[in-house]
Protein backbone atom coordinates (compact mmCIF):
# COMPACT_ATOMS: atom_id res chain seq x y z
CA UNK A 1 0.00 0.00 0.00
CA UNK A 2 1.12 3.15 -0.63
CA UNK A 3 1.99 5.43 2.26
CA UNK A 4 0.56 8.65 2.52
CA UNK A 5 2.16 12.30 2.33
CA UNK A 6 2.61 13.79 5.61
CA UNK A 7 0.77 17.03 6.00
CA UNK A 8 2.34 20.20 6.66
CA UNK A 9 -0.06 23.42 7.59
CA UNK A 10 1.04 26.82 5.69
CA UNK A 11 -0.26 29.74 7.13
CA UNK A 12 -1.79 31.05 4.77
CA UNK A 13 -4.69 32.14 2.35
CA UNK A 14 -2.70 33.41 -0.40
CA UNK A 15 -3.45 31.22 -3.30
CA UNK A 16 -0.15 32.26 -5.48
CA UNK A 17 2.11 31.49 -2.13
CA UNK A 18 0.17 28.26 -1.91
CA UNK A 19 0.84 27.21 -5.20
CA UNK A 20 4.45 27.88 -4.87
CA UNK A 21 4.43 25.69 -1.12
CA UNK A 22 2.77 23.32 -3.40
CA UNK A 23 5.40 22.74 -6.51
CA UNK A 24 8.22 22.40 -4.27
CA UNK A 25 6.90 20.39 -1.34
CA UNK A 26 4.79 18.46 -2.80
CA UNK A 27 6.76 15.48 -3.83
CA UNK A 28 7.21 14.72 0.15
CA UNK A 29 4.04 16.40 1.92
CA UNK A 30 0.62 16.91 1.14
CA UNK A 31 0.37 21.03 1.42
CA UNK A 32 -2.57 22.71 2.78
CA UNK A 33 -3.61 25.85 3.70
CA UNK A 34 -5.48 27.65 5.90
CA UNK A 35 -8.61 28.61 4.15
CA UNK A 36 -11.63 26.93 5.88
CA UNK A 37 -9.88 26.77 9.28
CA UNK A 38 -11.61 28.54 11.87
CA UNK A 39 -8.49 30.94 12.51
CA UNK A 40 -8.52 34.27 12.26
CA UNK A 41 -4.73 35.21 12.23
CA UNK A 42 -3.10 38.05 13.98
CA UNK A 43 -2.43 41.23 12.43
CA UNK A 44 0.92 41.75 10.60
CA UNK A 45 3.12 43.91 12.35
CA UNK A 46 6.22 46.15 10.93
CA UNK A 47 9.38 44.97 13.50
CA UNK A 48 10.76 42.37 10.91
CA UNK A 49 9.35 39.63 8.41
CA UNK A 50 11.33 37.42 10.88
CA UNK A 51 8.79 38.07 13.89
CA UNK A 52 5.64 37.97 11.46
CA UNK A 53 6.74 34.53 10.39
CA UNK A 54 7.57 33.37 13.64
CA UNK A 55 4.36 34.96 15.04
CA UNK A 56 2.49 33.19 12.54
CA UNK A 57 3.92 29.77 12.36
CA UNK A 58 3.27 29.58 16.33
CA UNK A 59 -0.14 31.35 16.48
CA UNK A 60 -1.37 28.32 13.79
CA UNK A 61 0.20 25.78 15.05
CA UNK A 62 -0.26 26.38 18.45
CA UNK A 63 -4.57 26.11 17.62
CA UNK A 64 -4.40 23.74 15.17
CA UNK A 65 -1.67 20.92 16.59
CA UNK A 66 -0.10 20.84 13.41
CA UNK A 67 3.52 21.13 12.13
CA UNK A 68 2.84 24.47 10.22
CA UNK A 69 4.96 27.09 8.34
CA UNK A 70 4.20 30.77 8.02
CA UNK A 71 6.32 33.32 5.73
CA UNK A 72 6.66 36.81 5.49
CA UNK A 73 8.48 38.54 2.60
CA UNK A 74 8.54 41.97 0.51
CA UNK A 75 10.50 43.28 -2.03
CA UNK A 76 13.43 46.24 -1.18
CA UNK A 77 14.53 48.93 -3.31
CA UNK A 78 17.76 50.10 -2.54
CA UNK A 79 17.40 53.31 -4.05
CA UNK A 80 14.47 53.80 -1.60
CA UNK A 81 16.05 52.72 1.59
CA UNK A 82 14.70 49.26 1.06
CA UNK A 83 10.83 50.22 1.19
CA UNK A 84 8.55 48.95 0.72
CA UNK A 85 10.11 46.05 2.93
CA UNK A 86 7.80 44.65 5.62
CA UNK A 87 4.77 46.51 4.42
CA UNK A 88 5.11 45.78 0.52
CA UNK A 89 1.55 44.20 0.73
CA UNK A 90 -0.51 47.20 1.56
CA UNK A 91 2.22 49.84 0.28
CA UNK A 92 -0.30 51.23 -1.66
CA UNK A 93 -3.00 51.40 1.18
CA UNK A 94 -5.99 49.46 1.70
CA UNK A 95 -7.72 47.32 0.30
CA UNK A 96 -4.68 45.33 -0.42
CA UNK A 97 -4.55 46.02 -4.55
CA UNK A 98 -1.11 44.29 -6.61
CA UNK A 99 -1.64 46.99 -9.44
CA UNK A 100 -1.95 50.22 -7.27
CA UNK A 101 1.10 48.74 -5.52
CA UNK A 102 3.10 48.40 -8.43
CA UNK A 103 2.09 51.78 -9.81
CA UNK A 104 3.22 53.37 -6.67
CA UNK A 105 6.36 51.53 -6.36
CA UNK A 106 7.21 52.30 -10.31
CA UNK A 107 5.99 56.29 -9.44
CA UNK A 108 8.29 56.72 -6.18
CA UNK A 109 11.37 55.14 -8.36
CA UNK A 110 10.93 57.29 -11.27
CA UNK A 111 11.03 60.26 -9.14
CA UNK A 112 13.94 59.16 -7.68
CA UNK A 113 16.48 60.28 -9.79
CA UNK A 114 19.19 58.46 -8.55
CA UNK A 115 18.86 55.68 -11.22
CA UNK A 116 19.57 53.03 -8.77
CA UNK A 117 16.87 50.09 -10.21
CA UNK A 118 18.33 47.79 -7.68
CA UNK A 119 16.31 45.61 -5.80
CA UNK A 120 15.98 42.17 -3.86
CA UNK A 121 13.12 40.14 -2.75
CA UNK A 122 13.41 38.80 1.15
CA UNK A 123 11.38 35.91 2.60
CA UNK A 124 11.67 34.80 6.11
CA UNK A 125 10.07 31.09 6.98
CA UNK A 126 9.39 29.66 9.74
CA UNK A 127 8.29 26.40 11.54
CA UNK A 128 6.78 25.73 14.49
CA UNK A 129 5.21 22.29 16.07
CA UNK A 130 2.27 22.57 18.98
CA UNK A 131 5.38 22.84 21.18
CA UNK A 132 6.24 26.04 19.80
CA UNK A 133 8.80 27.93 16.99
CA UNK A 134 11.38 24.92 15.52
CA UNK A 135 13.26 26.99 13.21
CA UNK A 136 13.30 30.50 10.78
CA UNK A 137 15.43 30.84 7.74
CA UNK A 138 15.94 33.98 4.99
CA UNK A 139 15.63 33.50 1.59
CA UNK A 140 16.52 36.07 -0.58
CA UNK A 141 16.49 36.70 -4.41
CA UNK A 142 17.99 39.64 -6.12
CA UNK A 143 17.46 41.58 -9.40
CA UNK A 144 16.16 44.73 -10.61
CA UNK A 145 13.20 47.00 -10.94
CA UNK A 146 11.74 47.81 -14.37
CA UNK A 147 9.98 50.31 -15.94
CA UNK A 148 6.64 48.79 -16.44
CA UNK A 149 4.98 45.25 -15.82
CA UNK A 150 5.52 42.43 -18.03
CA UNK A 151 4.26 38.91 -17.92
CA UNK A 152 1.28 37.26 -16.19
CA UNK A 153 2.97 33.75 -14.37
CA UNK A 154 2.99 35.72 -11.14
CA UNK A 155 1.38 37.59 -8.41
CA UNK A 156 2.44 40.76 -6.32
CA UNK A 157 5.62 42.55 -7.66
CA UNK A 158 6.74 39.35 -9.77
CA UNK A 159 5.40 41.56 -13.22
CA UNK A 160 8.23 44.14 -12.76
CA UNK A 161 11.02 42.49 -10.60
CA UNK A 162 13.63 42.04 -13.37
CA UNK A 163 16.45 39.41 -13.87
CA UNK A 164 19.89 39.56 -15.35
CA UNK A 165 18.56 37.70 -18.44
CA UNK A 166 15.72 40.70 -19.00
CA UNK A 167 13.14 38.78 -18.19
CA UNK A 168 10.69 39.18 -15.04
CA UNK A 169 9.69 37.01 -12.59
CA UNK A 170 5.86 36.88 -14.01
CA UNK A 171 7.83 35.69 -17.30
CA UNK A 172 9.44 32.89 -15.94
CA UNK A 173 7.52 29.05 -15.88
CA UNK A 174 7.05 28.07 -12.91
CA UNK A 175 10.07 25.76 -12.45
CA UNK A 176 12.02 28.58 -13.25
CA UNK A 177 10.70 30.53 -10.84
CA UNK A 178 10.86 28.44 -8.11
CA UNK A 179 14.13 27.54 -8.99
CA UNK A 180 15.22 31.05 -8.61
CA UNK A 181 12.88 32.86 -6.27
CA UNK A 182 13.43 33.89 -2.77
CA UNK A 183 10.62 31.75 -1.69
CA UNK A 184 11.71 28.55 -3.07
CA UNK A 185 15.41 29.64 -1.30
CA UNK A 186 13.70 29.96 1.48
CA UNK A 187 12.12 26.53 1.76
CA UNK A 188 14.68 24.61 0.26
CA UNK A 189 16.49 25.86 3.23
CA UNK A 190 14.17 24.77 5.60
CA UNK A 191 13.60 21.67 4.16
CA UNK A 192 16.18 19.69 6.66
CA UNK A 193 14.28 20.65 9.86
CA UNK A 194 10.81 20.26 8.43
CA UNK A 195 11.89 16.67 7.64
CA UNK A 196 12.88 16.09 10.54
CA UNK A 197 9.62 17.51 12.61
CA UNK A 198 7.51 15.60 10.59
CA UNK A 199 9.72 12.06 10.53
CA UNK A 200 10.80 12.67 14.46
CA UNK A 201 7.74 14.77 16.20
CA UNK A 202 8.17 18.54 16.89
CA UNK A 203 9.37 17.81 20.19
CA UNK A 204 12.85 16.33 19.21
CA UNK A 205 13.39 18.80 15.39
Amino acid sequence: MKREHPVVLVATKNAGKLAEFERILGDEFRVEGIDGLDLEMPAEGTASYKENADQKAKFAAERTGRITLGDDSGIEAFALDGRPGIVSARFAGEPMSDHRNIERLLSELDGDGSGDRSARFVCWLALAGRNGLIASVEGICSGAIGFQPSGTNGFGYDPIFVFADGRTMAELTDEEKDARSHRGNAIRSMLPALRRAVVDGDDNA
